[in-house]
């Protein structure tokens, strides 16, 4: 059995947000009698709050019969990994193994697999399974099923109840049905932060229907919001970062922004008022919506994806006089997330990456802390090696 941390604060909230199973469900039919040996593997893991993550040996389930065995090649390093590491949020089961970025290959699969087979490249985001049944499912926005989807990590696991495991490790079991398939077009070594920081942002920009023509704001330029520079140039919108700092300009023309605006320049900002269909809010922290209101056009939104928790005080007299919208979007369904990998492959879309080896992630989580990254760690798993049998 795993540690809980006892939930505080506000943040005790998010452990009953709807959308992240806290329980198991029920099997139902898909828990087949049909299993192989548990897999014995190793990772890294954080054993509590305030420790760094160190090597941990495990065994993965046995394959189920709608499963897919998967050696990880990359993973991606996101902001939530460091969050549920240092117990942030609500409900850290320790050990825990953070990862919901993983890009591998093959290695078995399930009698009832068909959709993939030994030796293909696949990638797995931040969902292992949901309950395939409400409505949302069956719309394919497993992120907000009824009954709650199961995490890559720090997440019981639906028909065992074990707590899920995360892409910090050599292998990986995952149902079918939660499994994608990578584009041969792209350079596998960076597709993982697609996995989450790409259908982070992509979700919105589809949900609102970004296109050509279309007027798309980007408030903070990190992991995040580097990706919903990218994809909305590639979707055929006028991007533009919405910054404090000057500084940052020509990071964002390199990504493709068409404009840079200075939030701090009042009368560059007032020039701007009524221009923005959409602004993708990708700031992590307590911040200030205020200002970017006005900037946005009459049924305007202005859509978050970053900051999980409390904001500044909202004045309602911008929505209200030009309805005026603040709405936030979670990540994309399995489809939708296949969706944005095949859209990237075509337009050969890939996030910034500084490749990490897996003994370098407690410095990689501390330069996190401090904003020193460009623009996603990736952990290249062919550093972490199986102990030697005994």
């Amino acid at each position: 059995m795993g540690v809980r941390v006892k939930p505080a604060g506000l943040l005790s909230y998010i452990a009953g947000i709807p959308g992240v199973a806290r329980e198991a469900g029920p099997a139902g039919p898909d828990a087949q009698q049909f299993e192989r040996a548990d897999m014995k593997t190793i990772g890294y893991a954080a054993h509590s709050a305030d420790t760094p993550l160190v090597p941990y040996t495990f065994e993965r389930r046995g394959l189920r019969a709608d499963d897919v065995a998967i050696d990880i090649l990359y993973c991606g390093v996101c902001h939530s990994d460091l969050h549920t590491a240092r117990g942030d949020w609500a409900g850290t089961v320790y050990p825990n193994i953070p990862g919901h970025e993983i890009v591998g290959r093959v290695t078995a699969v399930g009698p009832d697999v068909s959709k993939f087979a030994v030796g293909d490249t696949v990638a797995v985001g931040c969902m292992v399974d949901s309950c395939q049944d409400c409505d949302r499912c069956h719309d394919d926005e497993e992120q907000y099923c009824r009954n709650g989807f199961t995490a890559t990590y720090n997440s019981p696991d639906r028909i065992t109840g074990d707590n899920t495991l995360g892409g910090y490790s050599k292998h990986v079991i995952v149902r079918e049905a939660f499994v994608l398939r990578v584009p041969e077009t792209l350079d596998v070594s960076r597709v993982a932060p697609l996995l989450c920081a790409g259908i982070t942002t992509y979700s919105p920009l589809r949900t609102w229907n970004v296109g050509e023509g279309s007027r798309v704001g980007v408030v903070g330029m990190g992991g995040l919001g580097h990706m919903a520079i990218k994809l909305a140039v590639g979707l055929g919108a006028h991007v533009t970062v919405i910054s404090r700092s000057p500084s940052k300009e020509a990071d964002a023309r390199e990504l493709g922004a068409d404009a840079f605006l200075i939030s701090s320049d009042r009368a560059a900002m007032k020039a701007a008022r009524n221009s923005f269909d959409l602004i993708v809010d990708t700031v992590p922290v307590k911040h200030d919506l205020n200002p970017y209101m006005p900037l946005l056009d009459v049924d305007g939104t202005l859509c978050l994806v970053g900051q999980v928790g409390p904001l500044e005080e909202l004045v309602s007299v911008p929505l209200i006089m030009g309805r005026r919208r603040v709405a936030g979007s979670l990540i994309g369904g399995i489809a939708e997330t296949q969706e944005v990998l095949d859209f990237c492959g075509r337009m050969n879309i890939l996030p910034e990456c500084e490749m990490i080896r897996m003994d370098e992630i407690n410095t990689a989580f501390e330069r996190m802390e401090n904003a020193d990254v460009r623009y996603r760690f990736v952990i290249d798993m062919s550093s972490l090696e199986m102990p030697a049998a005994a």
